[in-house]
């Protein structure tokens, strides 16, 4: 069976015209990966990440025969500029002032959008681990006591926390989907033995 990174030919072919007609009636990327994923039992940040690694696949005739004409790119992430970052910074830290968690405060700032809720996060830990000063000094413009130790330790466990979820989540997938890939494989043992012995 020829695969595309992991999915066969047909199931790439499925989800690409599964994305494009739900385009052309107006959905969104994130609400089509959800339902896909719904629809196969696959992850919805698997779906999506198959997505793009297809939309990214320009060397390979198979996937440039499937996406012909159907109008899917993936689009160019801009970067946030320094006063963009400094703005998402200090909503979530004025969000996590009034006890509210990152995740949840990154997730109010996105509207629901995982991509742009992913970037948040990704920025503030990028800025909390590597920009401490930064972070201590929107803390200080937020009117919150940016230069205690407790507070860093506090944002810190936080970090580490999503990122300890975010590892669980993938770790399970991985699992799942190397139990679906040994049983795939067993099956497809099966049919070429049954195709040699017709």
């Amino acid at each position: 069976m020829n695969k595309i990174n992991g999915y066969t030919e047909e199931e790439a072919k499925s989800l690409v015209e599964y994305i494009s007609s739900g385009k052309r009636v107006g959905k969104t990327l994130s609400g089509l990966f959800a339902s896909y994923a719904q629809k196969t039992g696959r992850a919805k940040g698997s779906v999506r990440n198959y997505y793009y690694s297809l939309l990214r696949c320009t060397g390979d005739e198979r996937v440039k025969n499937i996406l012909k004409d159907k109008n899917l790119k993936a689009e160019k992430i801009m970067p946030f500029s320094d006063e963009e970052t400094d703005k998402i910074l200090r909503e979530i830290l004025l969000q996590k002032s009034k006890g509210v968690s990152v995740r949840r405060a990154v997730l109010n700032l996105s509207g629901g959008d995982d991509k742009l809720m992913l970037r948040y996060q990704n920025k503030y830990r990028n800025v909390a681990s590597k920009q401490p000063e930064r972070m201590e000094r929107l803390m200080r413009e937020c009117g919150l006591n940016g230069g205690s130790d407790e507070a860093r330790k506090r944002i810190e466990e936080e970090i580490n926390g999503l990122y300890d979820k975010l590892a669980a989540s993938l770790k399970e997938e991985n699992k799942r989907l190397t139990t679906l890939i040994k049983r795939l494989t067993d099956e497809n043992a099966l049919l070429r033995l049954q195709i040699r012995n017709n």
